[in-house]
Formats: structure tokens, sequence, C-alpha cells
């Protein structure tokens, strides 16, 4: 019985800070979000880490990469947020994003903390559930 209540205990410990984190990544992608559909691609560039922002070098390079690439992120009609994972040590998040014209996809979203702050690594296309060939 102790094994049990201690195996209870130690889930619960360990569910909040999980849980709190998952709740601090998906405020982070949404404000992301929220920033695309705004067109404020200064305030969406800040979720982006330190390597994309290397890579993309301007928040308006970084916009037209989204708007020419990731059309349903820049202007999406739904979200949903699916699970979170740990893959070889890096948190991943996936999130459902239904377009304007009712297409579903799904994106798998790389997690870094820096300094106590969740950014956007990167961003995979994935195959949506019921689509496969």
């Amino acid at each position: 019985m102790r094994h049990f209540i201690f195996a209870v205990l130690l889930s619960v410990g360990l569910y909040a800070p999980a849980h709190a984190q998952g709740t601090e990544i998906e405020a982070n992608i949404r404000a992301q979000i929220e920033a695309f559909q705004a067109d404020d691609f200064d305030s969406a560039f800040s979720f982006a880490s330190p390597t994309i922002q290397q890579v993309f070098r301007s928040p308006e390079n970084f916009g037209a990469m989204v708007k020419n690439g990731y059309p349903m992120v820049w202007r999406p009609a739904e979200l949903r947020f699916l699970d979170l994972r740990d893959v070889a040590g890096q948190l991943w998040q996936k999130v459902m994003i239904t377009d304007a014209k009712g297409h579903v996809h799904v994106l798998d979203y790389q997690m870094v903390n820096l300094e106590g702050i969740w950014k956007i690594n990167a961003v995979q296309v994935l195959e949506a559930p019921g689509i496969a060939a």
C-alpha cells in the first residue's frame, strides 16, 4: 500500500511542473500565431529561438517565409493543441490547425527553454490523421 501511495504522490508531484511547462509552451505558440494573424512580424519573430532568428535575420524575412511556406499558421481558422512529447531530450508540441478552407494540418513545434523562456526552435508539418496514402 505504501508503494501505491508513493507512486500516486510522485505522479502528482511530476504532473504539476509538466502541466505548467505545457501551459507556457501553448501560450507562446498561441501568441506567435496571434502575432502572425495581426501581421505583427516583429512580435512573431520574438517567439523564435536565436537559431531561427539567425537563419532568417529579420522579422520581414521570417514573415515572408511563414506567409509562403506555412499559410495555415499565418491565417488559421482553428487551433487545437495535442500532445507534448519528449523526443530524445527535446520537447515537441503537436498542434492541429484548420485553415480557412477547412483543411486540417498537424504541425510539430520543437521548443527550447532559454533562461526560463520557451522559444520555438523548429516547426515540422506532419501528415494529418486520416489522410494516409
